[in-house]
């Protein structure tokens, strides 16, 4: 059986870029089809108003990144939140990647906010604070692809951080079995990075756009990330007796 994933994209690529990735959706489908764990995937655009109907049924709701910040006012971000928190209500597992990691903490009790610490670009490298079942290939540090200038700076009370740096202290966290969170960006890839480091040079000037290329040298673990969602989502607590 294969999981049934709905990846809520959260973001419309910018012109240059959509020839080559289309988007958030795509990536997502591509990294994910690199881990072991057999899935289905379905792309609903939110930005644009797409939902699943009532009557389809997912094993896990996943929010991607965006240009967008996760506090905005947009009128779809607050569709969004509304739609998320009915889905947390009723019991439904939830993944959030960059923006989706900043507006699930937020929307769970949580602070996202502009950080202090300016952009963070190209690699980042976390120490790995937390140990779970679904955390398989075990790995004792973490290095993914970012691009984000803001952060989760308050946690919900029920998280537990997995991922943390002294730039990004809650740079992962799951919340019991049910909500799963990255600040990093597992979809990304090395030419990706790049394209939106040579897009955004002149914003984020020339010591922290020459940091961030130089970075790129380095490996990362997207798809080691991949495969703790799926585990994650496919990872069946053990039932308690009332």
């Amino acid at each position: 059986m294969s999981l049934r994933i709905c990846i809520l994209e959260t973001d419309i690529l910018r012109p240059e870029l959509v020839d080559q990735y289309q988007g958030y959706g795509q990536m997502f489908q591509r990294l994910f089809s690199q881990q072991p764990i057999a899935a289905e995937f379905t792309v609903y655009n939110v930005m644009q108003g797409e939902y699943p109907s009532d009557e389809l049924s997912f094993d896990a709701y996943l929010v991607t990144g965006s240009k967008a910040d996760s506090f905005g006012t947009d009128p779809w971000i607050q569709t969004l939140k509304t739609y998320l928190l009915s889905r947390y209500e009723r019991g439904d597992k939830l993944l959030g990647v960059c923006f989706g990691h900043q507006l699930l903490a937020l929307l769970l009790g949580g602070k996202s906010e502009r950080a202090t610490q300016g952009w963070g670009v190209g690699t980042h490298k976390y120490k790995l604070a937390a140990k779970a079942p679904w955390m398989s290939p075990v790995r004792e540090e973490l290095t993914l692809l970012i691009s984000h200038q803001d952060q989760v700076t308050a946690l919900p009370e029920n998280a537990t951080v997995i991922a943390s740096s002294d730039f990004c202290p809650y740079a992962a966290y799951h919340i019991n079995d049910q909500v799963l969170c990255f600040q990093g960006h597992p979809e990304f890839i090395h030419d990706y990075s790049r394209a939106l480091l040579e897009i955004r040079q002149q914003h984020l000037g020339e010591q922290v756009y020459k940091k961030g290329m130089e970075s790129l040298a380095q490996e990362h673990h997207g798809t080691t990330v991949a495969e703790w969602m799926m585990r994650f989502v496919a990872h069946k607590p053990e039932t308690k007796s009332v």
